[in-house]
């Protein structure tokens, strides 16, 4: 589709997109896929779009800038906190082992799981619950990604976090948040602010 090569082109160019393992995952992932109807003619502008529930997809830029953050290797189990409709979960889910996604709107779970059983995607598990909690069933988790504006960072997610690992979350009370990278080290916390960003608030 030449939009979304322009759109990949575009990332790449504004030094979004960084690496040809990421670039292919956003090339194979179908983001109409995973928006409703109405807005599918948008799917490959770069900015959020709704999705029902008070929700929206995150712009293409977003999920590049913080897959990248991330630092998805093929062996990693993810959590991820704000399912929405799956599409984050869907790059993810080509890049790491499994993807564990937690999301507090059941209608939104549905669409999720009916969006990714649509593209073939089956190392995602979508869950039904309160994010600020994790997922302990699963834990330890590789890396933890926040897809939803949080207030601060839970013990819940420190917690299941494996040492060197890495959590990724918006964080603060407003309207804009800042995106904050952990790092845990056996000697502790090592943060590091990525700058300014908008994001839905955390649900509970």
């Amino acid at each position: 589709m030449r939009d979304k090569k322009e759109l990949v082109q575009n990332l790449k160019n504004s030094g979004y997109l960084k690496s040809q393992k990421v670039v292919k995952a956003f090339m194979e992932i179908p983001r109409e896929g995973f928006i409703p109807k109405e807005s599918r003619d948008y799917a490959y502008a770069d900015q959020p779009l709704p999705i029902g529930h008070g929700q929206t997809i995150s712009a293409p830029h977003m999920v590049a800038m913080m897959t990248e953050l991330l630092e998805p290797e093929p062996g990693d189990r993810v959590l991820e906190v704000g399912g929405g409709s799956g599409y984050q979960a869907a790059i993810l889910s080509k890049l790491v082992k499994k993807v564990y996604s937690i999301e507090v709107d059941p209608e939104l779970v549905s669409f999720a799981k009916a969006n990714l059983r649509r593209v073939g995607i089956r190392n995602v598990e979508m869950i039904l619950g309160d994010g600020s909690e994790g997922y302990p069933k699963e834990k330890p988790y590789d890396k933890i990604i926040v897809t939803c504006a949080t207030p601060k960072i839970f013990d819940s997610w420190i917690n299941q976090l494996k040492t060197e690992g890495i959590l990724l979350a918006p964080v603060g009370r407003g309207f804009y948040q800042e995106l904050i990278k952990i790092r845990k080290t056996k000697k502790g916390l090592e943060k590091r602010n990525h700058g300014g960003c908008a994001f839905v608030p955390l649900r509970r």
